[in-house]
Formats: C-alpha cells, structure tokens, sequence
C-alpha cells in the first residue's frame, strides 16, 4: 500500500519515501503528530507492508493492540525509515 498526504503542508520538496511493516499479529494505529497543521493516521494490518512520505523530522507512533485500548508501544524517526 502507498500513501501520500497533500493536505496543509505547501511545501513537501523535502519529503521523504518511508517503509514500515507490521510484524505483529496484532492491528497496530500509525500516527504522526509532531508536525503543525499535519495529522496523520492509518491502520495497519499484520504482516502489512506500508509506504508513506513524511518530512525527515517527522516521528511515527505506533499503536499496538486493540483499537480503542492500543498502548503507545514504539516511536520511530521517519528519516530511520527511509527507503532508497
């Protein structure tokens, strides 16, 4: 799956291509929430591969468990996650 947000950031020239996997046999929530007047959030099943963009400074949370009781249970960088 590829996402890619437009919404209220002009600017993406800097982005960056990232990939995460669900390695989990759990649903986990990936949210990023440090950049201003950006959310994001997407589902992500288990085993699931998902490429995103984001800004290099951006951190991705991730939720684990079930949906309306999921514990913070990592933070990435995004830069960590990119891909080449």
């Amino acid at each position: 799956m590829w996402e890619r947000k437009t919404l209220l950031i002009p600017d993406q020239s800097g982005w960056i291509v990232c990939n995460y996997v669900n390695s989990t046999s759990q649903i986990q929530v990936l949210r990023i929430v440090n950049i201003p007047n950006w959310y994001f959030e997407r589902v992500i099943f288990p085993k699931q591969d998902f490429r995103f963009e984001a800004p290099p400074d951006a951190d991705l949370e991730i939720h684990t468990g079930i949906l309306a009781s999921a514990i913070l249970s990592d933070k990435i960088q995004c830069d960590r996650l990119r891909i080449s």
